[in-house]
């Protein structure tokens, strides 16, 4: 078997992951076959040298790593298209479908593949995904490759299968928390005297320094916030009324209720 990636359903995530594979000069672009029902939405990568196709199973069959970048409600359809093309002793399987356990994958076509799950969130378009990455009985050397892959598009986690569905919650989802609060912030800052334009800019870019002074310096939230604030200050007046409205528990609240629905995308779909 030729050493290609598959990546089947070439949506956002899918296509950052190609062009993140291509830019490290991990596959060169003739390596990549990507599959979407809609082939002209792939022309770009396509005028690159990359393989398009709607035929699902045709990719799987030409590569040793597939990835399943569909929709949970999608799987079981693809999962019966491609199966007569599985190879079950030279192939990887990724998964990034949300809420789909590896057994779940291997019992509904009957065969002993191996399965990795990884969950990266839409940052992955930058190279900058936070991605988790877990199995329940992959391979080590099957796990690093897909540590490997999802390394050169932003950080990579191995956790625990079971907290798959937690992690699709905090990083997945969570990139839309985190944008509705630099968001919030902006409108903060219109209100009290910013041009709109301005007012996101500043907000977003205070975000990054903070998300950065934890990556960068392994800091804590709490050390870096009592840099910020001093008795009887500005700060921790603003802090404290946040918390009387229920900042800290709205977002806690959040990250549990979607963590909740993430589970049951699948299941649904059966």
């Amino acid at each position: 078997m030729s050493n290609k990636i598959a990546i089947l359903g070439s949506g956002n995530i899918g296509l950052s992951l190609a062009k993140g594979l291509i830019k490290a000069n991990k596959y060169q672009p003739k390596q990549v076959i990507l599959t979407r029902r809609n082939v002209a939405a792939l022309a770009g990568l396509a005028e690159a040298g990359s393989v398009t196709t709607s035929d699902n199973a045709a990719a799987v069959s030409e590569a040793d790593i597939i990835v399943l970048a569909i929709l949970p409600q999608q799987l079981n359809k693809l999962l019966d298209e491609i199966k007569p093309a599985i190879n079950i002793h030279k192939q990887l399987f990724i998964s990034v479908v949300s809420g789909v356990n590896c057994e779940d994958i291997r019992k509904y076509l009957g065969l002993d593949i191996q399965v990795v799950r990884a969950m990266p969130n839409t940052a992955i378009a930058i190279g900058q995904s936070m991605t988790c990455i877990g199995t329940d009985k992959a391979t080590a050397e099957n796990i690093n490759v897909v540590k490997s892959l999802f390394d050169t598009v932003g950080i990579t986690v191995q956790i625990n299968e079971e907290l798959m569905t937690s992690a699709t919650a905090l990083c997945a989802c969570g990139i839309a928390f985190f944008l509705r609060s630099i968001r919030a912030a902006s409108q903060g800052g219109t209100e009290i005297g910013f041009h709109a334009h301005d007012a996101l800019k500043m907000a977003a870019q205070t975000a990054k320094g903070a998300a950065d002074l934890l990556l960068q310096l392994a800091s804590h939230p709490e050390q870096e916030i009592d840099k910020v604030t001093s008795p009887k200050g500005c700060t921790i007046a603003g802090l404290n009324e946040m918390e009387h409205h229920g900042f800290s528990s709205a977002m806690i609240k959040g990250i549990k209720l979607s963590a909740e629905k993430a589970g049951v995308l699948y299941k649904k779909s059966e």
